[in-house]
Formats: structure tokens, C-alpha cells, sequence
């Protein structure tokens, strides 16, 4: 069997993405809060880096916003770098092949606040 690279996570956002382009390729970084209930705590928040790229991160990039509930399936991708002091560094993020938005759509008549 093979290597096999897949994440699958469900969050809030949890502040507005953040647009760029890589040449001209339209990419949307934004950071999922993802609960993680454990026997020794009440509750465990883990914050994940995601990047979305090309014509769906163009088309979603105004809909990724702070609160948002979004259901995210990609695969890891680990950065590795090294700073001016020379201490080696690395990050983990998830580069994102499928966004579904979880949060309810508003209807016209609705105040911003959505009672749960």
C-alpha cells in the first residue's frame, strides 16, 4: 500500500482569510478552531492553518469569515525553514481539495445574530 496523505476537519474560522495570489494563481489562507474534548480536560482547542487554492479559493475567498462553520477535506502539507539565527523550523497546514460551508444562510429577514 501506498502513502496515504488525508485530512478531514470541521471548525470555525476564526478570523477573516487572507487573500494572495502565487503568481497568478488566486490563494485564500484562513485558520480553522477545531474542539478536541479530552478525559483530563474539559476541552482542548486545536488551531489549524489551511490554504486554499485557484478558482475555488477566488470564488469563497468573501464568504470565509470569522465564525464561519466550515467541513474542510485536504491533505497535510509541512513548510520547513530556517531562521536568521540558524534555528531550523517547521509548520504543518492543510492544503484544502474540498470547503463545505456548515453555517446556516441567513435569510433577509434575520438579525446577524443567529440564536442557537
Amino acid at each position: 500500500m501506498g502513502n496515504i496523505n488525508i485530512v478531514n476537519i470541521s471548525g470555525n474560522i476564526t478570523a477573516d482569510c487572507q487573500k494572495k495570489k502565487a503568481g497568478e494563481t488566486p490563494v485564500v489562507e484562513f485558520s480553522v478552531a477545531v474542539n478536541d474534548f479530552r478525559k483530563d480536560a474539559e476541552q482542548y482547542v486545536n488551531f489549524i492553518d489551511c490554504t486554499l487554492f485557484g478558482k475555488r479559493a477566488q470564488a469563497l475567498a468573501d464568504y470565509l469569515v470569522k465564525g464561519q462553520k466550515v467541513a474542510i477535506a485536504g491533505k497535510l502539507h509541512q513548510s520547513r525553514w530556517e531562521t536568521e539565527e540558524g534555528q531550523k523550523r517547521s509548520r504543518l497546514s492543510v492544503t484544502v481539495n474540498e470547503l463545505e460551508i456548515l453555517t446556516p444562510k441567513k435569510r433577509d429577514n434575520e438579525k446577524d445574530d443567529i440564536p442557537w
